[in-house]
């Protein structure tokens, strides 16, 4: 070859070289992990879903992106060969249930709390619209298991659900519980009281195995460490805004060194106070209550 036609043949050998690189990386970042026979985790990255595999189909829960969706429908068709009979979302955030256009078919029903589902609707998400909403609660039966849905309050984003696998007693929850890590950053979209109250209630659930959509897998205690967490912040945070501190101050003197194990204790502990302490002064008002000392 001469001179010019070899460098163009070699940057087209260098080109498909990354590309297939870059497709193999792509496949390796995906992971399914066996939770408890016909239960799996799907793991994509930093995020988490669940997904059920039983005789009569397979019930899904967030597809994440269009990317994951489809490595994952691929997995389910090529290890169980069984059809997708349900799709839930966890609640309403893009990062979560986007990709569900890999899975729409006529014998899929997509399920969603209402407030998700009407978020998805106003908004125009480039998701799949519920077939199904509830507002409570919700049993899926399928063959002999059940799935619980159930909304409790406000918490995190829009219709945001708990998932209780009753047969397997395992529980998932997407970003208002996370054990091993801590609480993402600032608590952007997080109604702290509702993340304690939600938690609270699902603690009286019968369950041994709990499941985020993120961070790691743990159990019923953990899930009360957390709520141990987030008690202690939102408490401390109140109690220096009731008598006048700064944020700044608060963020010196806030001590929740017993939780220092967790993934990002150092860098995201000021985030996660400033986080509260924005929705106390604007969500609760305290910034422009007569009773509040100012900073």
């Amino acid at each position: 070859m001469k001179g010019y036609a070899m460098q163009t043949y070699l940057l087209k050998r260098l080109l498909l070289a990354v590309s297939f690189l870059s497709i193999s990386f792509q496949a390796l970042s995906y992971e399914i992990e066996t939770l408890d026979g016909d239960l799996y985790r799907f793991i994509d990255d930093r995020h988490r879903s669940v997904f059920m595999i039983t005789k009569q189909g397979a019930l899904i829960t967030d597809p994440m992106n269009t990317a994951a969706a489809t490595w994952l429908k691929a997995q389910i068709n090529e290890r169980f060969n069984v059809p997708i009979k349900y799709v839930v979302y966890s609640h309403n955030h893009s990062d979560h249930i986007y990709g569900a256009e890999v899975f729409d078919d006529p014998q899929t029903i997509f399920v969603a709390h209402k407030l998700a589902a009407q978020d998805i609707y106003n908004t125009k998400a480039n998701t799949v619209a519920p077939d199904i909403t509830f507002e409570n609660q919700m049993l899926l039966n399928l063959g002999s298991k059940t799935v619980r849905l159930t909304y409790h309050g406000p918490n995190d984003g829009r219709g945001s659900i708990s998932m209780l696998f009753e047969q397997q007693k395992l529980l998932y929850v997407v970003d208002w519980i996370i054990v091993g890590r801590m609480p993402w950053k600032k608590l952007w979209s997080y109604d702290i009281q509702g993340m304690i109250n939600s938690t609270q209630a699902i603690l009286g659930y019968d369950f041994t195995t709990f499941v985020g959509g993120h961070a790691d897998i743990g159990n019923k205690q953990d899930v009360a460490r957390y709520l141990g967490y987030l008690t202690q912040l939102y408490s401390q945070v109140t109690a220096g805004a009731l008598v006048g501190k700064s944020l700044t101050e608060i963020q010196e003197t806030v001590d929740l060194s017993e939780f220092s194990d967790l993934t990002n204790y150092q860098q995201w502990l000021p985030l996660n106070v400033e986080g509260v302490y924005e929705r106390l002064m604007e969500e609760s008002g305290m910034g422009w209550r007569s009773d509040v000392s100012p900073p």
